[in-house]
């Protein structure tokens, strides 16, 4: 999917709309026709996408209460002037970070995923921008993402595989590996190599 498609916007408000009102309605007839904007929504993207509707109900239809943006933390850590990225399965490499938890904070994931991919104890020292990821990554996902990057520095730890990463390694800017651009991209990365190099960086914000 890419930005800028009308149809995935309204699918995502149908979405919130349904999801709202299943959460607060009252009125039996009212939950009913929330039930079906919400099927309705989830038909639409599994029409445009190709993807089953089993899969995209999982994905797009799960949450209950007021709609929000998911958190994803991205750690930049640096060793003379390089970058660390770690290499997935699929082979594209990405900054250390995932999902944030619901019974950890921001700066606890960023520490949590980096010792997780990375095998690094880190300390968190500047959040570096915090991102609406639509506006920089493809393909645009039917649900809204917050992306944090933090500057991070380490402390110990040394890599090993695991469930998620096969390796990691160092980087200078212009020998970046191929990236998984679902999460990173060379913009994304260029900004991590400009707030490790300035001397007052100014969090930047979508």
């Amino acid at each position: 999917m890419e930005k800028n498609e009308k149809w995935l916007d309204w699918a995502v408000e149908l979405q919130s709309i349904a999801q709202a009102g299943l959460f607060y309605g009252k009125d039996v007839f009212d939950l009913e026709r929330y039930e079906r904007i919400r099927e309705i929504a989830a038909e639409m993207l599994s029409y445009k996408t190709q993807i089953p509707p089993d899969k995209v109900k999982d994905l797009f239809c799960s949450d209950v209460g007021y709609q929000t943006p998911k958190l994803d933390t991205r750690a930049a850590i640096f060793e003379n002037d390089k970058i660390l990225l770690v290499k997935e399965k699929n082979g594209t490499w990405s900054l250390p970070g995932g999902w944030v938890d619901v019974n950890v904070s921001v700066k606890e994931n960023i520490i949590k995923e980096v010792k997780e991919e990375a095998g690094l104890d880190v300390a968190v020292d500047l959040v570096i921008a915090v991102q609406d990821r639509e506006k920089h990554n493809l393909p645009v996902y039917a649900y809204k993402i917050c992306k944090v990057f933090a500057l991070c520095s380490v402390k110990g730890g040394f890599f090993r595989e695991n469930l998620e990463t096969v390796d990691s390694g160092y980087f200078s800017w212009d020998e970046l590996p191929p990236l998984a651009l679902d999460k990173n991209n060379e913009e994304q990365i260029r900004m991590c190599f400009e707030a490790y190099h300035a001397e007052n960086w100014k969090t930047q914000i979508d």
